[in-house]
């Protein structure tokens, strides 16, 4: 079948397809690199590879459990051993009389005179929603949100992504099409800073931190604390004032936390709300802005607020066992939810009016461009295959940054009260939608599609308009408690 080779007898099967090293990785020379195949149960696997004009044997020991008939077979080697641009490396496996021998795409081999540097792409002028996303293992969820032109030392490659040095002890992935390569000898920019200064306004405080180039970061909230890592930089302190008093910033205090890795920590007078980190070109600073939470009148805690109501899918999406669509199902209650957020007071942001696909990206940045407060996302749960939904179907809500869960908490809660159905809980999970952090987002499974009498519910308008008012009346609530 495709993508293996069947050799005779039925002795041996080995899966091509799943031989690693891939095609185009790239490691520094004294890296290592794992070398792997899938193989029939009891085989014998072995690298065979040139090294100094000798031939390195290597066994692949077996790794897990059999999937499918076949064994992962696997071991790490040096990248060295498989650097020959001529090939000459293989994988050879032998079970009873049969014996299959496998090519090992070679290993670009990096410099190790000078490093390979690199700048992550590029953003349109004046986009400050275009980040470069940053995972802690190829393909993976990404953590790190890295500011566009930043400078990184490239030290590997698999598949279709880049490994990128942040500082001297952590390297992190990021997507092939976001890496530029710079000239060879290109140096490392030098990122010093003197000195911290907070400069206030109206809606937010700005955080300036002049360090030359564009530094690769991370911001982490935790209740009034908002820590800002920075790599790559060193800190040599001058006078940092705050140039007036502020409200919102109380304190900075910054250390010192590696030979190239600088952690500031704002404490704020109140829980975080939101924040940007921007690069100021002018300045040659970057600038961790942080917005101030809303005035809220607790009468009317919607009131003067502007909600982005995000009706899930198109693209993509679940259907249920009748055919409802999870687009078609949701788009009903996002005009719903608009139309009583509006009877409260407030302005509602759609990201979508019609049935026509809207891009998981330009939903969060049309909330974003439009200065809103809050982010609810409207959807309907499915489950994968082989799992019962008669006993795991419920409702629940999903966040990504710290700041977002309260506000999960009470959209939770809002319908649970309403729904009747098994109560599944607030989770953290890495959203697309709620990767912005300028405002609280949160992410609404209602229902399970895939439940017939669920689905059922999802055709009948009065259930829709419940739904509706479940998300803000949570909405709400979020806010009433921020007016206390």
């Amino acid at each position: 079948f495709p993508g293996r080779a069947r050799l005779p007898a039925g002795a041996l099967v080995v899966d091509q397809a799943a031989l690693a090293p891939e095609p185009g990785s790239w490691a520094r020379p004294e890296a290592y690199v794992r070398v792997a195949v899938r193989a029939a149960e009891q085989a014998a696997v072995e690298l065979q590879a040139r090294r100094d004009r000798e031939v390195v044997r290597v066994p692949l020991r077996p790794q897990g459990p059999p999937a499918g008939g076949l064994v992962t077979y696997a071991t790490e080697v040096v990248a060295a051993a498989l650097g020959d641009p001529a090939g000459g490396a293989r994988v050879v496996v032998s079970r009873g009389g049969d014996t299959a021998r496998l090519p090992v795409p070679a290993v670009r081999l990096l410099p190790t005179t000078w490093r390979q540097l690199a700048t992550l792409a590029p953003a349109a002028a004046g986009d400050t929603d275009r980040a470069v996303f940053g995972r802690t293992i190829a393909d993976g969820t990404y953590k790190w949100l890295l500011l566009p032109r930043t400078t990184v030392e490239v030290t590997g490659r698999q598949g279709g992504f880049t490994r990128v040095r942040l500082d001297a002890l952590l390297d992190i992935w990021v997507a092939n099409g976001d890496v530029q390569l710079l000239p060879e000898g290109t140096p490392m920019p030098r990122r010093v800073t003197g000195g911290l200064r907070v400069l206030p306004s109206r809606e937010w405080a700005d955080l300036v931190i002049g360090t030359g180039e564009p530094p690769a970061h991370l911001v982490e909230a935790d209740g009034r604390t908002l820590t800002l890592t920075l790599y790559g930089v060193q800190m040599n302190p001058e006078i940092s004032p705050l140039l007036e008093a502020d409200t919102l910033v109380r304190r900075v205090a910054w250390e010192q936390v590696g030979t190239d890795r600088v952690r500031v920590t704002l404490a704020l007078s109140q829980p975080a709300y939101g924040w940007l980190v921007l690069w100021d070109a002018a300045r040659r600073a970057v600038v961790l802005r942080v917005r101030r939470p809303p005035r809220i009148d607790p009468a009317r805690p919607l009131a003067g607020l502007r909600i982005a109501v995000d009706p899930g899918h198109p693209p993509a999406g679940a259907t249920g066992p009748t055919g409802l669509y999870e687009g078609d199902a949701v788009l009903p209650v996002g005009g719903l939810v608009a139309e009583l957020l509006a009877e409260r007071g407030a302005t509602p942001v759609l990201t979508r009016r019609t049935r026509e696909a809207v891009g998981l990206t330009a939903r969060a940045v049309a909330a974003r461009r439009a200065d809103v407060h809050a982010f609810v996302s409207i959807h309907l749960n499915a489950l994968p295959d082989g799992v019962n939904p008669f006993t795991a179907a419920g409702t629940s809500t999903l966040f990504f940054h710290q700041p977002s869960e309260p506000l999960a908490r009470h959209v939770q809660r809002a319908m649970v009260a309403r729904f009747g159905v098994r109560d599944l809980g607030v989770h953290y999970q890495n959203l697309a939608v709620a990767r912005p952090s300028w405002y609280p987002a949160v992410l609404a499974e209602g229902l399970y599609l895939m439940v017939p009498e669920q689905e059922a519910a999802m055709r009948d308008p009065g259930f829709q308009r419940r739904y509706a008012e479940a998300l803000v009346a949570g909405v709400e609530a979020y806010f009433r408690e921020w007016g206390r």
